[in-house]
């Protein structure tokens, strides 16, 4: 039997991880932030390939899951694609199990943006290295070429969450700051994708100055849901999945460090990590 394994190279892959939690509780969970090495966003494509995939390989081989969802952007758009063509060819070869699978967040989302748009004019709020990569623009126009996309990066945002500051006032100017730029750009937007997943927790003051009629995503909830439907759509792969309903935390980083900026976003002031080096 096998568990689900999310992968974040900081601690916004907490946020996907509790939606999926919430849509999926009865499967058993191991959450591994590389929270020694973040941020990603900054270091070189090889770079941020080879951290993810030691994190990856180590939930599959290590850790004994059977699926592992890429709850980080700069790891979905720099190293799934690789990974899925690539190093699980290679691991499927070397023992002859061929049930692994590694899932991304990017496209979940962008697969669902049509049913939600009416204007055709969307935009993404993402960090400086999500909206360098445009892998929002090119997964974009894949799913519907004719849909007119901007993109604007917010780099303060994620550095106001992991301080804890985004309830406070000073987040109000960063987050009116990027939501004024991004419809000055493009007044026609009427669907924001929040392509961090960091971002959900600024969700209501980002809904509070949204002009009326303009429809915010997360990813979470459409990741959990891509999910559950991807194991209704494998009922052989989901019945490989242990189901005790548990969740384990893995760091690259102190423990006591990880448990005190995840509770910021899970708000459990009782969770426990182990550490591990890679």
């Amino acid at each position: 039997m096998a568990k689900i394994g999310v992968f974040d190279s900081g601690y916004g892959g907490l946020t996907i991880l509790e939606k999926i939690r919430q849509t999926l509780p009865e499967y058993d969970y191991i959450y591994l932030g590389d929270n020694a090495r973040t941020p990603y966003g900054t270091r070189s494509f090889e770079v941020i390939y080879e951290y993810t995939w030691q994190c990856v390989r180590h939930l599959l081989l290590e850790e004994g899951c059977a699926l592992v969802i890429l709850a980080c952007n700069t790891a979905s758009a720099r190293a799934l694609r690789s990974i899925q063509q690539r190093e699980l060819k290679q691991v499927w070869l070397a023992d002859g199990n061929d049930t692994r699978r590694v899932l991304g967040v990017i496209r979940p989302t962008v697969e669902r943006v049509s049913e939600y748009t009416h204007s055709g004019h969307v935009g993404v709020l993402a960090t400086p290295g999500t909206v360098r990569s445009e892998s929002y623009l090119l997964e974009l126009a894949k799913q519907n070429p004719e849909l007119v996309v901007s993109q604007e990066a917010c780099p303060m945002w994620v550095p106001l969450i992991e301080n804890g500051e985004h309830n406070g006032a000073g987040a109000d100017y960063f987050v009116a700051k990027y939501i004024d730029a991004i419809m000055q750009r493009d007044p026609l937007i009427d669907t924001l994708i929040l392509g961090c997943t960091h971002y959900p927790l600024l969700r209501e003051k980002i809904e509070a100055v949204l002009p009326a009629g303009v429809r915010l995503l997360a990813q979470g909830e459409l990741v959990a849901e891509a999910l559950r439907d991807y194991l209704h759509r494998h009922p052989n792969f989901e019945k490989l999945l242990e189901k005790g309903a548990t969740c384990r935390f893995l760091t690259t980083e102190s423990e006591e460090k990880f448990c005190q900026s995840a509770s910021i976003f899970l708000r459990d002031k009782t969770l426990s990590a182990t550490h591990i080096d890679l």
